[in-house]
């Protein structure tokens, strides 16, 4: 295992990254807006007042040295899966029951997301029967400090594929794999692809499977049969207060359905396109990416008037965006778009994963659905819904996501000896 890990430290900025990063940031050209901009809010995307903001933090109060030397109190590596250097976290527990554990990010995450849950995963409560963990993180390829494919078709199978192969070359060949957005989908392939391995799953964006009217779901799910039907006839909110929210078929990119599929259409056709753009402003760059950590977060009251959430501060959202920035992956990052897409990958959601699955559904995850629309998709072993929380569920509710997990760690000592 030794023989395949690098020790690796998250690096400063050189003086040449420093000097075209503060050039570009107190040279900006803004855009022209709408009269009264502030009342329009985010209805257009990211408006100026809010990026301006954002901006005067970057230049005068943000401090990446700082961040960085958190950051590396962790243990880090790169270790070299099929060519490709993979940027991982290790962080073993002395805890000698722990479980193996991967976290997987999504976009437009990294793995600063996990940076408040590494801990407590890993220590559990000394005194407590609480459940610890041998936590690794991974940088996906093309995204942070991970290699970027050189090749097309690197899609979910092979980002799966990879990180099965950095838990086997850890040592760890049955795991849990844990994860939202992109890390969602990832941790279910690994779940039906890798299942050898991977022996359980949790997810804070569980992917649904409605309870059609199917055979095995008549037999097994009547009830959830009958009242997804009912809501056919009736609208879903008399049958579920609650509105799922879904990307299904066309609606993966398609804005007359969804007002904020426009960021997936782009990177699913034209990746290429949109990178020059991000890949040059350090601005533009922030502000793609400010809009999704704005909308798909929690917000109590009014939004409209905000720039985050007070559960997400303006340092960790920088601490993402400079690593997006510094090491040049905004483009390679989005490339996974464009080969689910072609692929046509998610054709593997339509599989049952059969290993222990759990799902923790924040409030306003970017999708949202019942409980039984879940349950015909895995072997749902413990389901979650919360009143808080959104799309980046380890930096806006570290302490429940911890909760959930352990519990799920608890509950597969009891029923599956895992």
């Amino acid at each position: 295992m030794t023989s395949l890990l690098e020790p690796f430290e998250v690096p400063s900025l050189s003086n040449e990254q420093l000097k075209i990063l503060r050039e570009r940031l107190e040279s900006v050209i803004w855009p022209h807006e709408l009269d009264e901009s502030e009342k329009v809010g985010w209805t257009y995307g990211a408006p100026t007042w809010a990026v301006k903001r954002v901006v005067d933090h970057w230049l005068h109060k943000f401090d990446w040295e700082k961040e960085r030397m958190q950051i590396n109190q962790f243990k880090h590596y790169k270790m070299n899966v099929d060519g490709l250097k993979v940027h991982l976290i290790h962080e073993p527990s002395p805890n000698p029951k722990a479980k193996p554990l991967v976290l997987i990010h999504g976009w437009p995450g990294s793995f600063c997301e996990f940076r408040k849950i590494i801990a407590p995963l890993r220590d559990g409560d000394g005194g407590k029967q609480i459940e610890a963990f041998h936590v690794v993180v991974v940088s996906l390829p093309g995204f942070g400090f991970s290699d970027a494919p050189t090749r097309k078709g690197f899609g979910i199978a092979q980002t799966a594929k990879t990180i099965n192969q950095v838990m086997i070359n850890l040592g760890y060949h049955q795991y849990i794999a844990q994860g939202g957005d992109w890390g969602s989908l990832i941790g279910r392939w690994l779940g039906v692809n890798h299942s050898k391995n991977c022996k359980a799953y949790h997810t804070n964006m569980p992917i649904p499977i409605p309870p059609l009217p199917l055979p095995t779901n008549i037999l097994t799910r009547p009830l959830s049969v009958v009242r997804m039907l009912a809501s056919g006839l009736t609208g879903f909110n008399y049958f579920y207060p609650e509105k799922p929210k879904i990307l299904m078929g066309t609606g993966f990119a398609n804005a007359t359905w969804d007002s904020d599929a426009g960021y997936r259409a782009i990177q699913a056709t034209k990746p290429y396109t949109l990178g020059y753009g991000l890949t040059d402003s350090p601005v533009g760059l922030m502000a793609w990416i400010l809009e999704k950590f704005h909308v798909w977060t929690h917000h109590e009251g009014d939004s409209e008037s905000v720039v985050l959430p007070p559960t997400i501060s303006y340092d960790e959202f920088l601490t993402n965006v400079t690593v997006y920035w510094m090491t040049n992956t905004i483009a390679s990052s989005t490339r996974i778009y464009y080969e689910y897409h072609n692929l046509w990958e998610g054709k593997n959601n339509l599989n049952k994963v059969p290993v222990p699955t759990a799902a923790a559904a924040f409030q306003s995850e970017i999708i949202k659905v019942p409980e039984d629309w879940i349950a015909p998709s895995c072997d749902l072993q413990q389901y979650t819904s919360y009143k808080v929380g959104g799309h980046f569920a380890a930096m806006e509710q570290s302490q429940l996501l911890v909760d959930d997990i352990q519990r799920f760690g608890a509950l597969l000592t009891r029923k599956h000896k895992l």
